[in-house]
């Protein structure tokens, strides 16, 4: 390759050659700086899914960009004009306002409970006899410091004895009498109750390796319990588990509302060398019921497709063309609406990249969810009815703006914006569904907090060790993860559940549904 001063050496008496050679350096560089911005903007997007917060809120100097962008919006009349100042700073003390409200809710959500258990530790003085009287002294009040311990876990074996008795020597007493074993969790087995509950929380719950468990166990109580027993262990529990995983599938596809999404995880397939192949779990859930995920070796029609067989109703989802081909078989049967923080999520992406058009439509969208907040507490009806007073102009107006954009040849439709217009306008019949009923969410943000725990565990455990241990996965944080949704702890739960279920019939299972069970548990403790 020449260098530039060669190149200029040969063109020095060819002005229309040296014309052309900058006019194509000026496009190169033209290319490579928008090449450069979309790197910029995907780091930086990157970077904020791995270290930021998930609300897609701005922080102090993306605040700051945006003034910036207000001011140089000045010098760029061929666009219209973004939000004013007023309203920019408006918006963002919303913002302000509503990430200290959710700080001051989680310190309350995390504050330990009252009904811990309370230890007394009494510290008489020395001098509690008078030295001089010999008489006690008269006890006028006291002092209380409070402090919150840890009691550490302890490992035990537990010895079930069972005495044998044999004739009382006379004709009425033949033979030999011994109490029956009760059922326990695992025949043939040496776990456990709490030994299997705490395995199950410690692997899916804080997302341990089964590698760190065996440490733990050896260094901490100097037992030895190999990863591969503690596989089988947790895969004969999940055997267990299937009738309630089952039973939560069938109460949420009684329904007529769900939400999916899907997220990757690395499996060790044997039949792959040399790397790990890809697995999916699947995720079904409907706001404030159950969550059910389900595991595939791939990311194709045929799991969604099988698993929605039988359900009748609206599907909450992403962008992403599968989705759309399954109602496409099914009209009758399947709809479908879209996600707005999916949409959201690129003109943020958009503005990273200083792209200050993105700006207008974050604000249409902010005004969108301040609207989700007012009628929060309002019946399914009420929110429908207050819904359509305000958003389809909203909507509207963001899908007139996108057009024009799409239309300007100065945004390349492989740029941030034109990305995220293209999405706007594609899946905007999806994105403006939820209006059609009071109970259908803005955005499918509460099955993607279902996702985050699986997120946390892969990044942990790396792998799930082999593809057909993608179920048992599946089958455990389904558990684990409606728990929450009710509200449950489900340490308690699991603990009951597991003590329960090796001496119930199939019929009485459902007992067991979280939903039930929490029910039960409440109507005990009134009784009491």
């Amino acid at each position: 390759m020449k260098t530039p001063e060669e190149v200029l050496r040969e063109l020095a008496h060819n002005p229309a050659g040296l014309l052309k050679y900058a006019v194509q350096l000026q496009r190169q560089l033209a290319e490579t700086q928008q090449e450069l911005a979309q790197a910029q903007a995907i780091i930086a997007e990157l970077k904020r899914e791995l270290f930021g917060a998930k609300a897609d809120k701005l922080n102090a100097e993306q605040e700051e960009q945006l003034r910036q962008l207000l001011g140089d919006r000045q010098e760029q009349g061929q666009r219209s004009p973004p939000l004013s100042q007023e309203v920019l700073d408006k918006a963002l003390a919303e913002e302000g306002a509503e990430q200290r409200q959710r700080a001051k809710e989680r310190v309350r959500r995390h504050l330990p409970p009252v009904e811990l258990e309370k230890q007394q530790v009494i510290l008489q003085p020395e001098d509690k006899i008078c030295p001089a009287s010999g008489q006690e002294r008269k006890r006028i009040g006291q002092e209380v410091t409070t402090e919150y311990d840890y009691v550490p876990a302890k490992l035990i074996i537990r010895q079930i004895v069972r005495p044998k008795y044999g004739s009382c020597g006379k004709p009425c007493c033949q033979g030999v009498t011994i109490a029956p074993l009760p059922p326990r969790l695992l025949p043939q087995s040496k776990l456990g109750l709490g030994l299997a509950v705490y395995l199950l929380l410690s692997r899916f719950d804080d997302h341990l390796s089964y590698y760190n468990l065996e440490r733990n166990f050896r260094e901490r109580f100097g037992v030895v319990i190999s990863r591969q027993q503690m596989v089988q262990w947790v895969e004969k529990v999940a055997h267990l588990l299937l009738a309630i995983y089952w039973l939560i599938w069938e109460e949420l596809k009684i329904g007529d509302y769900l939400q999916i999404d899907e997220s990757p995880v690395k499996v060790l397939d044997p039949e792959v060398r040399g790397k790990a192949a890809q697995g999916y779990l699947w995720f079904y859930s409907a706001p404030g019921r159950y969550v059910f995920l389900e595991f595939h070796q791939s990311r194709g029609r045929d799991g969604p497709r099988e698993r929605l067989r039988g359900f009748h109703g609206t599907m909450q989802t992403d962008g992403y063309e599968l989705y759309d081909a399954l109602r496409k078989e099914q009209p009758s049967r399947l709809k479908r609406i879209g996600c707005t923080s999916h949409a959201r999520r690129r003109f943020y992406q958009a503005l990273l990249e200083s792209c200050s058009e993105a700006l207008w439509f974050i604000g249409q969208m902010r005004q969108l969810y301040q609207l989700e907040r007012e009628l929060k507490d309002c019946s399914p009806e009420e929110r429908r009815k207050g819904r359509l007073q305000k958003a389809p102009a909203l909507w509207l107006a963001m899908k007139r703006r996108a057009e024009a954009i799409r239309a300007d040849p100065r945004v390349l439709p492989k740029s941030t914006l034109g990305k995220a217009v293209r999405y706007l306008l594609n899946e905007y019949t999806a994105l403006v569904g939820y209006l059609r009923d009071g109970r259908f969410e803005i955005d499918s943000n509460l099955v993607e907090n279902d996702v985050r725990p699986s997120a946390v565990g892969k990044r942990r455990w790396l792998f799930i060790g082999h593809p057909d241990a993608g179920w048992r996965s599946a089958v455990i944080y389904t558990l684990i993860q409606s728990c929450r949704r009710y509200d449950i702890n489900p340490q308690e739960y699991l603990t009951d559940v597991l003590q329960r279920l090796p001496s119930m019939t199939s019929s009485q299972v459902r007992e067991l549904l979280p939903h039930r069970w929490k029910a039960a548990q409440t109507t005990r403790a009134q009784t009491r």
